[in-house]
């Protein structure tokens, strides 16, 4: 582990706002100890530039927009992964910068960031399944798939790629397509890279994940359990025994335990020397 790089993201969330790019790049420098951020960030405010000359003197939201995925997509060729989707420098801005190749959530943030540069308002929008961007100007009820391109959605467009994700038993809410905060936005890459990881039976770099994703969001209990079992998976057995005490007494308390994880930590306690039927109130 990159330790300047932990801390330079723990000092970056701390921020009030989060700069979610500044954000994403400590992310990757964990997996890349020898990357420099501020190359990537000058490689960002290079392409802001670029597009920016681009720009008429009237700043219509519809013609930015074109003119970013003109840029983006046809100039520069980004596109969504489609072969690899679960390679996990899809998850790494600096990859995608270098590749042209990402996922929905990092060309999103690919997008987010031009946006910001151009001092054009938009939101990341945590869809189930599929992650968008949305301008936020007045009367705005469009929607944009960094993943296909920069496609303009509408409502009907966005069920659409609900239902071709989960099939036609989900219905789009209202909150599917509500603005995504910078600590979400980032819960949410991390979470992508904790599954990857675990797909790949890669377990250091997955808890590293579940670390970062504590960090932001470290009331999460579901998190804590994994991190937890990962602890145990890796033999930091004191780390696994404090995680999975705190985590069965609390979803007891809470009321959130399952028989199958129920039984599964009690039996990880009780080799590791705990009693489960014994654990401290909280």
């Amino acid at each position: 582990m990159s330790v300047p790089a932990r801390e330079r993201f723990i000092a970056e969330i701390q921020a009030d706002p989060i700069d979610l790019g500044r954000a994403s790049l400590w992310i990757a420098q964990e997996a890349y100890p020898d990357l420099d951020v501020e190359e990537y960030w000058a490689a960002l405010d290079e392409m802001a530039a670029e597009v920016r000359e681009r720009l008429p003197p009237e700043r219509y939201p519809l013609r930015i927009l074109k003119i970013l995925n003109h840029y983006l997509f046809e100039d520069l060729g980004f596109r969504g992964n489609r072969e690899d989707y679960y390679d996990p420098r899809n998850s790494f801005l600096n990859e995608v910068i270098d590749r042209r190749l990402g996922i929905p959530i990092t060309l999103s943030l690919l997008y987010l960031e031009l946006a910001r540069r151009l001092d054009f308002p938009m939101a990341g929008v945590g869809m189930p399944g599929h992650f968008l961007v949305r301008p936020l100007f007045e009367g705005s009820e469009i929607w944009v798939d960094p993943f296909h391109k920069g496609e303009i959605l509408f409502p009907e467009d966005c069920q659409e790629r609900l239902t071709q994700i989960y099939g036609p038993g989900i219905r789009l809410q209202e909150q599917y397509l509500a603005p995504t905060s910078s600590r979400m936005i980032l819960v949410r890459l991390l979470n992508n890279l904790k599954h990857i990881y675990l797909r790949r039976g890669e377990l250091e770099p997955a808890l590293a994940a579940v670390e970062r994703i504590l960090l932001l969001i470290p009331e999460d209990l579901g998190q804590l359990r994994d991190r937890g079992l990962l602890y145990y998976q890796l033999g930091h057995w004191p780390q696994a025994q404090q995680d999975l005490k705190y985590y069965l007494a609390q979803a007891r308390q809470d009321g959130e335990l399952n028989p199958a994880n129920d039984h599964l930590i009690r039996e990880i306690l009780r080799r590791l020397g705990t009693d489960p039927d014994e654990l401290p109130e909280l």
